[in-house]
């Protein structure tokens, strides 16, 4: 049986729209085994058929091997919630990747690993982090090919998510953003967030503050999460930041100090009960 654990993954990271993401401790498991027939379980009945991303992330593992896809069952606990900003796609599409070449007995290199999973995905923000881990910044280069480069995040920074309880469709959220910006913009989102890697490295939350001021995509997507406005506002009463993970619904919160995150949950839990509120870690 081969088994594959991915982390969920954090995109956009407010200032890197399409080119900065993260992995968090939240994770999709994943058990492959040979079987008489196709067979999936353990996810929503509308995913166990062979569209399932699981399922093509291993069919194009087996064509990057040149290996014909063998007859398998698969079965799929996840933590990640669907369609919330935090990467299940992407795990799925690695993790069947990844299942791929462990089934042949082949080295799992992560460079081509990320080549493919971009290909299937379309971003190599979201897919990257659950491969390499930590904080990544993805890119393209003059041939075609994708590249990361890791950054560190200071010690010093507590992350907690905030999981509304309705979903925010990726299709949607993308239609909403407009397709052309000023170049003030673009020299606005180019300097704040290299400041603002600067900041995560280096523990300056008054930096980060600062820094994260995105003028590219949240202004635009905050109107499809309803209660933003009331984060945003508990949040920075608390010396804190948040920003909208990947397309939404799901907030990060990042706070220096255990007691502002505390009086930040504590305060979100009575303000907005049904929502999944917990306290992340990076995955390295």
């Amino acid at each position: 049986m081969i088994k594959v654990r991915v982390p969920a993954t954090s995109a956009n990271i407010a200032m890197g729209y399409d080119c900065l993401g993260m992995a968090i401790n939240l994770f999709t498991a994943i058990e492959i085994e040979d079987s008489e027939k196709f067979n999936i379980t353990g996810c929503d009945e509308a995913f166990q058929n062979e569209d399932n991303l699981v399922y093509q992330g291993f069919i194009q593992g087996c064509k990057y091997l040149k290996r014909a896809v063998p007859t398998i069952s698969i079965d799929i606990q996840s933590e990640i919630p669907e369609s919330r900003g935090l990467g299940s796609s992407s795990a799925c599409i690695v993790g069947g990747i990844i299942g791929a070449f462990e089934y042949f007995k082949k080295d799992v290199d992560k460079d081509v690993i990320l080549q493919i999973a971009t290909a299937m995905e379309g971003h190599p923000d979201n897919v990257a982090p659950a491969i390499y881990g930590g904080l990544c910044m993805a890119f393209e280069d003059s041939n075609s090919h994708y590249d990361i480069i890791k950054y560190p995040i200071d010690d010093s920074y507590y992350f907690t998510a905030v999981i509304p309880d309705f979903k925010v469709s990726t299709s949607e959220a993308r239609k909403i953003v407009p397709k052309e910006v000023k170049t003030s913009t673009v020299a606005h989102q180019l300097s704040h967030c290299l400041a603002m890697l600067n900041a995560l490295s280096n523990g300056d939350i008054k930096q980060l503050n600062d820094s994260i001021d995105d003028r590219l995509h949240e202004p635009y997507r905050q109107k499809l999460i309803k209660g933003f406005d009331d984060i945003k506002n508990i949040v920075k009463s608390n010396d804190s930041i948040v920003y909208i993970s990947g397309s939404g619904s799901t907030l990060i919160i990042i706070s220096n100090s255990t007691d502002r995150r505390d009086k930040i949950i504590e305060a979100l839990q009575k303000r907005f009960e049904k929502f999944d509120i917990k306290n992340v870690e990076i995955m390295n």
